[in-house]
């Protein structure tokens, strides 16, 4: 949360190409070290420390990458940030599936967690020296330099236009309701569903995949449409899909839901980034902002949904995100493409 919050201010100084070298070495220092101090014997607190290096060039880098990608979209002249969103998922899908070979495998987190962390780092290190936003024409490098010369004041003031608040609501909702899913889904179809454990991981495994093919074939949607026609139709299609799995006594008729569900959180975060990056000069604070909102849901929800589960269940728990994503959907014409930018 630190990270994503003053990342606006480091990328207005440094730009975003090398705000995310940085931030990846980073990342790159708490893996290699958070993992070292699991077999070196370095206790809670090495872990922890290491964790926080991590957490900060991750929240840094995660602003950084979309003010690059927003440029890159700009540049093109298509929308491509949903593609960009729909890497992530194949990474967290690939992660998952890395982590359990190497547990299979007894290979010690003191090894493999460092391993991938270097891997990870190189591998950003290269490629972003080909990320568009080092290499702007003359107005998108006016633009930068107003952002570089502008103050902390002005940066914090985005916080309070009504634009960047009501994206913010957008990318809430939609961040709850692909974090909750996260965290939950699989307990939830367990507790509620009555399925086993490994059942519950396969229809969460079915929810990531919805949401990554969602991501790759709602780019060429999002330019036909508009973001607002999809940000409401993937609104309109949490909201089925989720009542679906809280409501339905069906489990075949649950998992058409997770389908729904996957569908419907597939495109609010990524287009919500691209709404707040419309305008160039405000780029990396708006984005920050926006970015920092959307977190609330991944940080202060599960908790809640955890609290309320113990007192009602975990399908019942999950009307809050309900009531999130109809927020989302009613907010969602301030994404709406500002004129001179693509439709």
């Amino acid at each position: 949360m630190v990270g994503v919050t003053i990342s606006s201010h480091i990328i207005a100084r440094l730009g975003a190409r090398r705000t995310v070298q940085l931030s990846m070495a980073l990342v790159g220092v708490g893996m290699v070290g958070g993992g070292l101090m699991t077999s070196l014997g370095g206790g809670f607190w090495g872990i922890i420390v290491f964790m926080a290096v991590f957490g900060f060039g991750n929240g840094t880098c995660d602003v950084a990458m979309n003010v690059s990608a927003a440029a890159a979209e700009r540049v093109i002249g298509k929308t491509v940030m949903p593609l960009f969103h729909a890497s992530f998922s194949v990474g967290t899908m690939v992660g998952a599936v890395l982590g359990a070979l190497c547990e299979q495998l007894n290979i010690p987190v003191g090894a493999h967690v460092p391993i991938i962390g270097l891997v990870i780092v190189a591998g950003a290190l290269v490629y972003s020296r080909r990320f568009q936003s080092e290499d702007l024409g003359h107005a998108e490098k006016a633009a930068a330099e107003v952002q570089r010369n502008s103050s902390w004041r002005s940066r914090l003031a985005i916080w309070a236009m009504p634009s960047t608040i009501l994206i913010g609501l957008v990318v809430l909702g939609m961040a709850a309701a692909e974090g909750s899913a996260n965290d939950w889904l699989a307990l939830a179809m367990v507790d509620g569903h009555h399925v086993d454990n490994a059942t519950g991981t396969a229809i969460f495994f079915i929810f990531v995949t919805a949401i990554t093919i969602a991501r790759i074939a709602g780019s060429p949607l999002v330019d036909r449409f508009g973001r607002v026609l999809m940000l409401r139709a993937s609104a309109v299609s949490a909201i089925i899909g989720l009542l679906l799995v809280i409501l339905s006594p069906m489990l075949w008729l649950a998992v058409i839901g997770v389908v729904l569900w996957g569908f419907g959180a597939a495109l609010g975060f990524p287009l919500g980034l691209s709404a707040a990056a419309d305008d160039s000069r405000n780029a990396a604070a708006r984005v920050g902002a926006v970015a920092t909102i959307g977190y609330v849901a991944f940080l202060g929800l599960p908790p809640l949904i955890g609290f309320l589960g113990e007192h009602f269940g975990l399908l019942h728990a999950l009307f809050s995100v309900f009531v999130l994503i109809v927020i989302a959907g009613i907010a969602s014409g301030a994404a709406r493409e500002r004129s001179g930018t693509h439709s």
